[in-house]
C-alpha cells in the first residue's frame, strides 16, 4: 500500500470532491466516467494480461456507469466482453445513461441478471458504487453470492468498493463482494480499510483520474493512513553522546497472580523500542522470576499503593494493566498511578476497571480491543465494530487523552480530525499477548518524550510491522508475541 494516498474521505467527501472537479476545474462526470473506464481496462491489462473474456455486472448507479464505459473500451479493444445488469434503467443518472446507450450502440447486448452468470477469465463488480447504506437483498443479493461462488480461481475486479461493503465503516451490509483487487477512483474510502472492508476488498489499487491535485487542499480528511515516514521523526539517529537517562524510565504495573507474562511482554517490548530502563511493579511472588530470562528488566514486589508509591518517583512514563486483575490489588495500583500525573497506557484489565469507574484523564492512551470498547462504552462489541470510527471518536469524548481501537484498521483518536489510521498487522497476531506488547511499545515511546500521539501512532505502526514481518517470515499461524521482539528492535532503528 506503499503507493496510496495517506488521506482518507467518507462517501460524501468523495462526492464533494467530484462536485470541486465538475465545477471548479470544467471536467464533466461524463469526463470522469471515461477516464475511470480507462483505468479499470489499465488494471485489467496489467493484473491479468492473459484475460480475454471479462464478465462485467452492473447496477443502475455511476459505480454502473463505469461499468458499461470499461465494457465499451474493452471491446474496442477486441475482448470478449458479457455485460449483465440489475435494477431499472430508468433511475440512472444522465451520465451512466449516456454511457449504456453508448455501449449499445456498438451492437452489444447488455443482459438481465436471471441468477446465474457464464464462465469469463475475469469478473468486474460494478454493482454498487460508495453510496450504498442498507442493507443488500433481492436479485443484489443474488448476484452478489453468484459472483463469490463463481468458478474457483476466477478473479475479481471491484470498482471504486467492493458492493455490499458500507463506504464509511466498512461493515458489509447483509452480503458483500470479496474482491481480487479493489480499484477506487478520486479519493480513498475510509472503509476500504478497517471494520469489514479489509477481508473483502484484496490489493487496493487507487486511480486519481487525473484531476489537479489541488482539489484535495479543500477538505480535512476523514482519516489518515499511519506511516513511520509521518510519524516517526522520534526514530532517527540517537546522538553519540546518548545516555540511558535520556531515554527514559518505563514502569509497567501489572502481573497479578498467575499472570507475570503479560507483564514481562510489556516490560520487553518496552526496551526492544529504546526505553532507556525498565521497571516492573508486580506480586512480590512474581518479583524474584519474572525476569530471569531478561534480567535487564528491574522487578519490585508491590502489594500495595504505598509500596507502589515510592518506586514511581524515578519514572516518567507508565504502561498499567498487562496481567492487572481486576480485584483490589489492581484497583488500588491503578487509582494510584493515576494519581501520579504521569503519561500512561491504559491497557487489559485496568480497561476494565475502568469501564467501572469511568475518569477523565488528558495524559493517557487507551489501548481497548472491542470488547474493552464495548465494556467501555456500555454496549455491544457488533455495536462498536458496526461502526468503528463512531465508537473510537465517542471513546475519546468520554475518557480524554488518546484511544486506540484496535483490530483490523487499527483507528487513534485525539479527538481532532483526521483520525489515524493503521494499514499494518495480519490475523497472525490472534495470539495471547500481542495487546500486552503493543502497550510495553507505546509505553516505551512515551518514556522517550513522545506525545501521547505520536506514540500511539508509531506504536501501533512497529506493532504492526513488526507482526506483519513475523509472520512473512515463518507464516501467520503460530506467530507468539514474544515472535515480534527482534522484529521491533530493527524497526524501531529504521533498518528495514
Amino acid at each position: 500500500m506503499s503507493n496510496l494516498p495517506h488521506e482518507l474521505y467518507t462517501a460524501v467527501q468523495t462526492r464533494e470532491l467530484e462536485q470541486i472537479v465538475t465545477q471548479q476545474h470544467a471536467i464533466s462526470s461524463a469526463t470522469l466516467m471515461s477516464r475511470a473506464g480507462t483505468a479499470a481496462l489499465d488494471a485489467i491489462k496489467n493484473n491479468w494480461p492473459l484475460a480475454k473474456h471479462i464478465l462485467v455486472v452492473c447496477g443502475t448507479g455511476n459505480n454502473g456507469g463505469d461499468g458499461f464505459e470499461l465494457a465499451r473500451q474493452a471491446l474496442a479493444k477486441k475482448y470478449h466482453v458479457s455485460i449483465f445488469q440489475l435494477g431499472d434503467e430508468r433511475a440512472m443518472s444522465e451520465e451512466t445513461t449516456a454511457t449504456r446507450q453508448a455501449l449499445l450502440a456498438t451492437g452489444t447486448e447488455i443482459q438481465r441478471f436471471e441468477g446465474k452468470l457464464p464462465t469469463a477469465d475475469l469478473i468486474v463488480d460494478g454493482l454498487f458504487g460508495t453510496g450504498l447504506n442498507r442493507e443488500v437483498s433481492g436479485d443484489y443479493a443474488l448476484a452478489i453470492e453468484a459472483i463469490n461462488q463463481h468458478d474457483e480461481g476466477i478473479p475479481v475486479l471491484a470498482l471504486d468498493i467492493p458492493s455490499g461493503i458500507h463506504a464509511d465503516t466498512g461493515k458489509a451490509l447483509g452480503t458483500a463482494i470479496h474482491a481480487t483487487i479493489t480499484l477506487s477512483f478520486l479519493g480513498l474510502n475510509t472503509g476500504l480499510f478497517t471494520g469489514d472492508g479489509p477481508n473483502y476488498a484484496g490489493k487496493i489499487c487507487f486511480d486519481s483520474l487525473k484531476v489537479p491535485s489541488s482539489i484535495y487542499a479543500a477538505l480535512t480528511p476523514t482519516a489518515r493512513r499511519v506511516t513511520l515516514e509521518s510519524n516517526g521523526a522520534g526514530l532517527a539517529p540517537r546522538d553519540r553522546t546518548g545516555h540511558k537517562g535520556l531515554y527514559g524510565h518505563l514502569f509497567i504495573i501489572g502481573g497479578d497472580h498467575g499472570m507475570s507474562g503479560a507483564a514481562r511482554l510489556a516490560a520487553e517490548a518496552g526496551g526492544r523500542v529504546g526505553a532507556g530502563l525498565i521497571s516492573v511493579a508486580t506480586r512480590s511472588a512474581h518479583s524474584p522470576y519474572l525476569n530471569l530470562t531478561r534480567p535487564e528488566i528491574m522487578c519490585h514486589g508491590v502489594e500495595n499503593a504505598g509500596d507502589l508509591e515510592a518506586l514511581l518517583s524515578s519514572a516518567n512514563a507508565l504502561t498499567v494493566g498487562p496481567g492487572l486483575g481486576q480485584g483490589e490489588w489492581g484497583t488500588t495500583l491503578f487509582q494510584k498511578a493515576i494519581e501520579t500525573n504521569l503519561p500512561m497506557v491504559v491497557d487489559a484489565d485496568a480497561l476494565n476497571l475502568l469501564s467501572k469507574n469511568p475518569q477523565h484523564y488528558d495524559n493517557w492512551v487507551l489501548t481497548p480491543h472491542p470488547g474493552e470498547a464495548a465494556r467501555l462504552l456500555g454496549c455491544s462489541s457488533k455495536e462498536v465494530q458496526s461502526d468503528r470510527f463512531a465508537a473510537v471518536e465517542e471513546l475519546q469524548k468520554r475518557y480524554a487523552g488518546v484511544v486506540v481501537l484496535k483490530g483490523s484498521g487499527t483507528l487513534i483518536s485525539n479527538g481532532e480530525a483526521p483520525t489515524c489510521l493503521s494499514t499494518w498487522g495480519n490475523p497472525g497476531m490472534a495470539s495471547g499477548g500481542m495487546g500486552d506488547v503493543l502497550a510495553g511499545v507505546i509505553g516505551g515511546l512515551l518514556a522517550q518524550h513522545f506525545s501521547l500521539m505520536d506514540a500511539a501512532c508509531v506504536g501501533v505502526t512497529l506493532h504492526g510491522m513488526a507482526a506483519d514481518k513475523a509472520a512473512a517470515q515463518d507464516g501467520e499461524r503460530g506467530t507468539l508475541a514474544m515472535d515480534l521482539m527482534p522484529q521491533l528492535r530493527k524497526l524501531a532503528n529504521l533498518l528495514y
